[in-house]
């Protein structure tokens, strides 16, 4: 009830998370929401223009792009949040046991994620794409298999500064069970670095999917994707740029919204942000710290 009383003040981060909720509900609910089939190819209404049917045009095989865009939410955004889920379920459990049991769990576990970081995220991801084929699935498996590690290890650097605390060390003490401490204790006060970075990731893996599939190796026609929307639309991009305006904007305005909301959550689930005058300046210079840390890995 805290986060969202310090959310509600935030008239950007409010802003943001009713786009982020629209367009998971507008994906969930494409069969619903949509006006027309996006994979019925219509030749006679080839490159369109926009009218009250077809609000937003057809594409070069008649499609209506409103509708392609509506059921592109599925694999730009529903489908790499389901990866993030899986990524950041696998990361939690490595660093929280690496975190707070320490010794060979933590050695053995950081060498893992050490091997794992070692690798280049976008090479790494096209060498399982090559290996697998082409294909979203394929895309989001290999993000799994590359984001646990970096998820495992930002958590268990947040989890071994208060597994040393002396309300731990007491509990560890008292005999209760390490799952019940875990829990009780260590969940709540590392939640705030696990949504900062998680909604932060979720930024780059779309960009990731959308890029990927505007080179042809995510989802294949005629599912549709707003990476691939834009590939279709590049060879009429002066002629008719609006069929690339439509999926641009979408990946823009999403992508913004989750960065929006990663800085804002970052600002309410720290008390001493929420104090601070400038808590912007230092929101977003922790964001960058984070950021380059990233980025240094791979």
């Amino acid at each position: 009830m805290r986060l969202f009383k310090n959310l509600s003040r935030d008239k950007l981060a409010v802003t943001s998370l009713a786009v982020i909720v629209v367009t998971l509900i507008l994906g969930i609910c494409a069969p619903i929401v949509a006006p027309h089939d996006p994979g019925a190819v219509n030749m006679k209404l080839r490159y369109a223009s926009p009218s009250w049917p077809y609000l937003l045009g057809n594409d070069h095989l008649g499609r209506c792009v409103l509708s392609r865009l509506i059921y592109g939410i599925r694999p730009s955004v529903l489908w790499v949040l389901a990866a993030l889920g899986f990524s950041v379920l696998i990361g939690a459990a490595a660093g929280f046991a690496a975190g707070y049991f320490k010794g060979k769990v933590d050695a053995w576990l950081m060498r893992i994620c050490d091997i794992m970081l070692s690798f280049p995220g976008y090479v790494m991801t096209l060498a399982v794409v090559g290996i697998l084929g082409a294909g979203l699935e394929n895309i989001l498996i290999a993000f799994v298999c590359m984001k646990w590690a970096w998820f495992a290890r930002v958590i268990r650097t947040s989890v071994m500064q208060f597994s040393d605390m002396d309300y731990v060390k007491f509990a560890k003490a008292s005999g209760i069970p390490s799952c019940t401490i875990i829990s009780r204790h260590l969940i709540p006060v590392t939640f705030a670095d696990i949504a900062v970075i998680s909604s932060g990731a979720m930024c780059s893996m779309m960009l990731q999917v959308s890029g990927l599939s505007f080179l042809g190796l995510g989802i294949q026609a005629p599912h549709a994707e707003w990476g691939m929307m834009l590939n279709e639309a590049r060879e009429v991009m002066f002629s008719r740029p609006q069929l690339m305006l439509a999926p641009g904007l979408a990946i823009v305005v999403v992508v913004s919204a989750f960065n929006f909301l990663s800085d804002s959550l970052q600002v309410a689930l720290d008390p001493k942000l929420m104090n601070s005058p400038d808590k912007r300046d230092k929101s977003r210079e922790r964001e960058v710290r984070k950021a380059a840390y990233e980025y240094s890995r791979g």
